[in-house]
């Protein structure tokens, strides 16, 4: 008779401290901001439960539910931008640098390093670029023919969330590079040379054999931009401020939410609504990743078995 299994007490040891670090600072700080959405200030600072009239004052209340589906729209267009220009780029960068051109480790470092510098000095360096009066925009646009193009980029309410995602994109674009990079690298090389043996070109070999390898990796790109874009507030911040001009024309749930928690010129703060607005990003977040788990893997997993 085969002795019962003991349960792996040492394994615990090596996940508890982890978890508890994972448990005080991520789980308990998460679920306090939905109590708190699901709250409000009684006598003497005490909480009141309310249970979801923060969420239908935000929906309902012109205060507060234009500056939110404004909020909403805009963060929604940032993440399409990224979505089709970032990782569409990436995943070319990608393929060119898995050809094994030569310098393929200088670009890739050239490539990466937007995304390790810090978005303070992003954001100041490229309020300089795009300065309508002393920037040096102009003078490379007019250098090329086309200074035509010239104008106040982020100072302009119709060009400023393009703008702005843009310059994201051109920082963050080394992340999904490098991920569609290891996936391409991990493809057998003789699946490779048999493509090439029965007359494939790489066009027809990259659409054909290393693309449905990586889907997998295309689907994890995809959480994380949809993850990191409904997350967005530093670039925005540090090159719009908190009121994400002009007039919040690139104001995203994150900007939306600091000024709703912290306050602003004449509005106090009022964290209860803030963490409503918190609890939305959370369902919206929460709902993308759903998406992917039981949407996006098992139609790949169908794909490859």
């Amino acid at each position: 008779m085969p002795k019962p299994r003991s349960f792996p007490f040492h394994i615990l040891v090596f996940l508890l401290p982890a978890l508890l670090i994972y448990t005080a600072f991520m789980i308990f700080p998460l679920l306090d901001s939905l109590w708190l959405s699901l709250s409000k200030g009684g006598p003497a600072g005490a909480l009141v439960f309310v249970g979801v009239q923060n969420y239908q004052t935000l929906f309902s209340q012109a205060r507060w539910a234009n500056p939110f589906w404004n909020a909403l729209r805009n963060n929604a267009l940032f993440f399409v931008i990224h979505m089709l220009v970032q990782n569409p780029v990436g995943l070319l960068l990608a393929a060119l640098l898995g050809a094994r051109i030569r310098g393929t480790a200088i670009y890739r470092t050239i490539i990466f390093t937007p995304t390790i510098l810090s978005v303070v000095i992003i954001g100041f360096v490229w309020k300089l670029i795009l300065n309508p009066a002393w920037g040096i925009s102009r003078t490379v646009l007019q250098t090329i023919g086309l200074g035509s193009l010239d104008t106040p980029w982020l100072g302009l309410e119709s060009t400023a969330l393009v703008t702005l995602s843009l310059i994201s994109v051109w920082q963050n674009v080394g992340i999904p590079m490098m991920l569609f990079l290891a996936a391409l690298i991990r493809i057998p090389e003789e699946l490779l040379e048999a493509a090439k043996v029965d007359g494939a070109g790489p066009w027809r070999t990259f659409w054909g054999i290393q693309f449905p390898l990586i889907l997998p990796t295309v689907g994890i790109v995809s959480v994380l931009t949809f993850v990191g874009n409904f997350n967005a507030f530093e670039i925005i911040y540090a090159t719009q401020g908190a009121l994400a001009g002009p007039n919040f024309a690139s104001d995203v749930l994150g900007t939306f939410f600091f000024r709703t928690f912290f306050g602003y010129q004449l509005q106090p703060a009022d964290p209860y609504m803030g963490s409503a607005v918190a609890g939305i990003m959370f369902i919206i977040i929460l709902i993308g990743v759903l998406i992917y788990l039981f949407g996006w893997q098992r139609r790949v997993h169908a794909i490859r078995y």
